[in-house]
């Protein structure tokens, strides 16, 4: 085409980048984004390489000037102010300007440089005539002194040579470059810059059914702004609760997962459904929509947001069923195949079919679920077995609520293979469950964190670890030790910046599995009511709060990118660092992951790797049992015994105080 051959920039990559840019790189408002491109032209001329980016549908483009590192790299940043979709690219030229102004610093000869001082001149002119008003008056006179002194003998060719080389005329003439020739990467990059919330987050989870404390009560609404304050006290920020909507009555299951339910029995909140309504009612025992409304301001009025579970599948007798039969698989039998997730079975729960013959109505009416919920003051979502549902569906109704809604975050909870949990990631979802509760050995948990922090996907996947949950108790937790708990919620809270607990039963140590060789609780919240006794002496509530505090306070904590794993002489001690973006504030977690027995060994942290000079002593303040330690040099001895404190997490004081100066 015209013009493509006086193409001679290349502007080879852009990073980051997902799927070739089919989808979105994420981030949080308000941080930096770095941007690097490899760029290069023929030759030796000099290139210009500007990083363009603009929030989504705006017709303003900002323009970065990027820097050249090393090996054709080049890099700038930028900051999505407000959350929203973004896009990035990369456009670069060969700058005749430029090329020749360092081509002038290398001439010696006076002929050379009356020469080149005379190509200047047309440089300069040229710029002029891109140029207006005072910038273009002011131009073409600096062309025309440089002109006329270059053919004046009596200018000798250094004096010359400084004149043409002016900082004020470098300055002036560069904003007008000759950019008819640039390259442009082929494709605009997607950004998603979510709201902090989506980045840093402490979910504890909690059944509204149980929050009564009359044994055999149902819980309400009312019962669970009691226990608001605690929560938050707990330093968690946001409060997840199953679902809420009616129970179905078909079907339903009975307590401990029995197939036949008593009369009291009320069954599975995961059973959407009855004659009192869908996805879009409340469950009447649990209160009204107002009393719904008022627990989700009194939330946000002690620091929380209230999630909420979204359960795309229906009881029996939901009224999607009757009203809207095509959305549902039928066998030949007239009977709807049920949902299965093997070897578990879930008799009272129908799955819609997503390539039903009015798929365009069934996802209009799933996304008019969110958008209720919406309405009703919601804004973060954990959604339910999403793998279970289409990818296309997903990619159209997160981005249609992120586009109207930029606020919204998902939680994805998918137990399922890598590549369909990434995928879920790469459509939207802003967080995703995660593996963490079956990585349990020092070796599993440095593979796996390693691959989450540094790996490909940390472009877009969000980690959201969690050691436990309704469908989960692991047979760590089994024997009911306090000091695997308690290990268990250090990694999770410290080894991720979104981390959740499955609150009551943790809290209270909740271990008994419904039968041996299970992951299902005994008597467990999914089939009955329970009622919780907070104020238990066991209760982990003053351990959860130093943990939880101490990720509030320290900005190392709210990223993943900084992980690195700590070289330690003992399998079963796990050491690692994180570092917030400015270097300034430095955790150092060891966990000893061995329950039973106490475990000692050296760590090697290398002081210049937290800023420490090396021969200065540091201070180790451990935000746990707020003991002090002072240190030097890189290897440091650590003995934890599991009945006292099962792990450190220490932050690094880099100014070690003397023996008067300890509080």
């Amino acid at each position: 085409m015209p013009g493509q051959g006086q193409v001679r920039a290349v502007v080879d990559a852009v990073l980051p980048i997902v799927d070739g840019g089919h989808f979105a790189v994420k981030r949080v408002a308000g941080e930096r984004v770095d941007i690097t491109a490899h760029c290069f032209a023929d030759g030796h001329d000099v290139l210009r390489v500007l990083l363009q980016w603009r929030a989504e549908g705006a017709s303003e483009v900002h323009e970065v000037p990027m820097a050249l590192l090393n090996n054709d790299i080049w890099q700038a940043s930028f900051v999505p102010p407000v959350p929203g979709r973004y896009g990035y690219t990369v456009v670069a030229w060969v700058d005749g300007f430029a090329s020749w102004r360092h081509e002038l610093t290398r001439r010696i000869d006076d002929e050379d440089i009356r020469i080149a001082a005379r190509v200047g001149a047309l440089e300069i002119a040229a710029a002029a005539s891109r140029a207006e008003g005072a910038d273009r008056a002011e131009l073409n006179r600096l062309a025309r002194e440089l002109e006329r002194n270059a053919a004046d003998p009596a200018i000798e060719g250094i004096g010359l040579k400084a004149m043409a080389l002016d900082e004020v005329l470098e300055a002036l003439a560069s904003r007008y470059p000759d950019r008819r020739f640039e390259a442009r990467y082929p494709v605009e990059l997607p950004l998603v810059a979510d709201r902090a919330l989506a980045r840093f987050s402490s979910w504890y989870e909690l059944f509204p059914r149980s929050a009564g404390t009359e044994p055999g009560v149902h819980g309400t609404f009312r019962d669970v702004e009691a226990r608001l304050p605690a929560i938050a006290a707990m330093g968690f920020d946001v409060l997840y609760f199953p679902p809420i909507h009616p129970v179905g009555r078909i079907q339903r299951k009975g307590k401990n997962n029995a197939l036949v339910a008593e009369a009291d029995d009320v069954g599975s909140p995961w059973a959407i459904g009855s004659d009192e309504g869908g996805h879009k009612s409340i469950l009447p025992a649990l209160g009204t929509a107002d009393d719904f409304r008022h627990l989700v301001t009194a939330a946000r009025d002690a620091g929380l947001e209230v999630a909420l579970d979204i359960a795309f599948q229906c009881a029996p007798d939901h009224p999607y069923v009757k009203a809207h039969p095509g959305w549902f698989r039928w066998r030949p039998d007239g009977s709807v195949q049920y949902a299965e997730n093997p070897p578990k079975k879930y008799q009272d729960i129908y799955p819609f079919n997503f390539e039903c013959d009015d798929w365009q109505g069934l996802w209009l009416e799933l996304k008019s679920v969110f958008d209720h919920w919406i309405g009703e003051g919601v804004t973060v979502f954990r959604v339910d077995n999403p793998h279970t549902k289409a990818f296309p569906f997903w990619e159209w109704v997160i981005g249609e609520i992120k586009r109207e809604h930029p606020t919204v975050i998902f939680l994805a909870e998918a137990f399922t293979r890598p590549k369909v949990m990434h995928r879920l990631a790469k459509l939207g979802y802003s967080q995703s469950y995660t593996y963490f509760t079956w990585r349990n050995t020092k070796a599993e948990l440095i593979e796996y964190f390693t691959e989450l922090s540094q790996g490909p996907g940390h472009e877009y996947f969000r980690p959201n670890v969690w050691p436990n949950t309704p469908d989960i108790l692991h047979e760590q937790l089994q024997q009911g030790q306090a000091s695997m708990f308690r290990l268990r919620l250090v990694l999770a809270a410290t080894l991720a910046a979104n981390y959740g607990i499955y609150g009551p039963a943790y809290e209270l140590l909740e271990h008994l599995p419904r039968h041996a060789g299970s992951e299902e609780y005994l008597d467990s919240e999914k089939y009955q009511l329970r009622t919780w006794n907070h104020d238990a002496p066991y209760s982990l509530a003053p351990f959860i709060t130093r943990i939880n505090k101490a990720r509030r306070a320290n900005p190392a904590l709210h990223d993943n990118t900084s992980l690195r794993f700590l070289s330690v002489e003992n399998d079963q001690l796990l050491a690692y660092s994180k570092q917030s973006a400015d270097g300034r504030n430095v955790i150092v977690t060891v966990v000893n992951l061995d329950p039973n027995q106490a475990q000692s060994g050296w760590i090697n942290l290398a002081s210049t790797s937290i800023g420490v000079e090396p021969g200065q002593q540091f201070q180790m303040h451990d935000l746990l049992s707020d003991q002090r330690f002072q240190w030097e040099g890189d290897w440091h001895y650590v003995l934890l015994d599991p009945q006292q404190a099962p792990a450190h997490v220490f932050q690094v004081l880099r100014r070690a105080r003397d023996e008067n100066d300890f509080e």
